[in-house]
């Protein structure tokens, strides 16, 4: 089977899709572009705030990119936590939105599957 031909066929399928299927996709999408947008603000805001901070260990776009995505994911890494008041506060939202994301996201899939399930 050539790519065409997977392509085509997964085109066709998108056209089934009912509207609960659209409505998570949807959501799902709005939130991934949102988290986009959140992480390329706070990189500038994170940049400006840490760079000339002693002991930072944000010094470059690249650094301050690389600390926001990482609290949008909700891992840890090796940088340290700003230390100035308002690295911390654009910390702290970047934190929170990352909370609010994963149970918002969970509950999409909830309703879908809720949803799913409902006889017809």
């Amino acid at each position: 089977m050539d790519t065409s031909t997977v392509l085509r066929e997964e085109l066709q399928s998108l056209r089934g899709w009912q509207s609960h299927h659209r409505r998570l996709v949807a959501r799902l999408l709005f939130i991934l572009i949102a988290t986009l947008a959140l992480d390329a603000v706070c990189t500038v805001l994170i940049y400006f705030a840490e760079r000339n901070a002693q002991d930072t260990d944000i010094h470059s776009w690249r650094d301050a990119l690389f600390f926001t995505t990482v609290q949008l994911l909700t891992v840890s890494s090796q940088i340290k936590n700003p230390l100035t008041g308002s690295g911390r506060i654009v910390d702290v939202v970047l934190e929170i939105w990352a909370v609010l994301v994963v149970a918002g996201s969970a509950g999409a899939f909830a309703a879908f599957l809720q949803d799913a399930d409902r006889p017809r």
